[in-house]
């Protein structure tokens, strides 16, 4: 009885079913399908700027000049009479080594002094052979030389203004002509200029033609946020680095009121050229989660259309923004682009 019963309701429904699935559903009724509502939007129209172009690396402070100063040979430190941190002039003594050498050889340059001025004498009323004054000049000659070399590097004096960075030897210590591992060479004192400084940047080569000599640079330390200081580049590296596809330029850096010290890290940047670019607002740009990717969107025929870009220089609340899908006159949406997904219908308001 139970079986008859469910044949009999399934012959009734049937017909209710099949009358169902033949009826089309209602069209901008309000019992049909609501329309998918539009995202109200804000845009701008995209423009050209003139902008200075500009590339910005980072590096690190160094003396614009260093030398690590010691005699030509080993010998007795007779006295140094400057210390790590001493400022020092030109020409000021840094060294002083034991001057019994150079004593001595002053002694037999005296002495061949004497002697040639006697056989010159001689030459002139002819009572010796050319050949015996010319071997007592060339002794005389050579004495002379000995006496200068010696006494450049028996008292050694500072080949420019500057600041002692480095003293290795006390007074009264042997200089043994071997290198000093803090400086990897053969040192007595080490004297840095820091009244300027430079930077060495490594540059794209792609940025090779633009780069030249002279052009200023803007300098940035972490130590003064709110300063900026100012270089210019005075020495290009001729040759391209093939690993890094890159070239090295050496920026000098006015450090008159002493603020900067070698070893502290820095921004620099290089204003390359004045060009025309696309700037917008750079709340219009987004961000895909998770990745580097930039885009934005623009209104086409009322319509959202996403396009990539990559971003140029910043301006304040501006960006430069690069894309070959991008042109003058675009209307690039910059509020509520965020809910926006590519082809979305979107209604533009003031």
């Amino acid at each position: 009885m139970r079986r008859l019963n469910i044949y009999t309701f399934m012959l009734f429904m049937l017909p209710a079913v099949l009358f169902s699935c033949t009826e089309k559903p209602a069209e901008n009724t309000a019992e049909g399908v609501q329309k998918a509502k539009k995202e109200v939007v804000r845009e701008t129209i995209l423009t050209e700027e003139e902008i200075s172009r500009s590339i910005e690396y980072s590096s690190t402070f160094e003396p614009f000049e260093e030398v690590h100063l010691a005699p030509a040979s080993p010998g007795k430190i007779e006295s140094i009479p400057v210390e790590i941190g001493d400022k020092v002039s030109k020409d000021q003594v840094l060294i002083k080594m034991d001057d019994t050498q150079l004593l001595q050889s002053k002694i037999q340059m005296n002495n061949l002094q004497t002697d040639f001025s006697r056989l010159d004498t001689l030459r002139k009323v002819g009572s010796i052979a050319q050949q015996q004054y010319d071997q007592m000049e060339a002794q005389y000659e050579v004495a002379q030389k000995n006496v200068k070399h010696l006494a450049d590097n028996t008292t050694i004096t500072a080949p420019f203004s500057g600041v002692i960075s480095g003293k290795y030897f006390e007074n009264g210590e042997m200089y043994s002509g071997s290198p000093i591992a803090a400086v990897g060479k053969a040192a007595i004192v080490s004297l840095i200029q820091i009244n300027k400084l430079k930077a060495i940047v490594s540059i794209s080569e792609k940025y090779f033609p633009n780069v030249k000599k002279g052009m200023e640079a803007k300098i940035k330390v972490d130590v003064y946020p709110d300063m900026e200081f100012s270089g210019k580049i005075y020495r290009i590296y001729p040759t391209i680095n093939p690993q890094s596809r890159s070239f090295d330029v050496e920026v000098s850096i006015d450090n008159s009121k002493n603020l900067l010290r070698p070893g502290m890290f820095s921004r620099i940047s290089i204003d390359l050229e004045e060009t025309n670019a696309l700037v917008l607002p750079a709340v219009a740009v987004l961000k895909m989660q998770g990745s580097n990717v930039r885009y934005l969107f623009v209104n086409e025929n009322g319509k959202a259309k996403r396009i990539e870009v990559e971003l140029g220089k910043r301006f304040d609340d501006k960006v430069e923004v690069i894309s070959n899908e991008l042109k003058i006159g675009d209307k690039v949406i910059v509020n509520g682009q965020a809910r926006l997904l590519d082809g979305v219908e979107i209604e533009v308001v003031n």
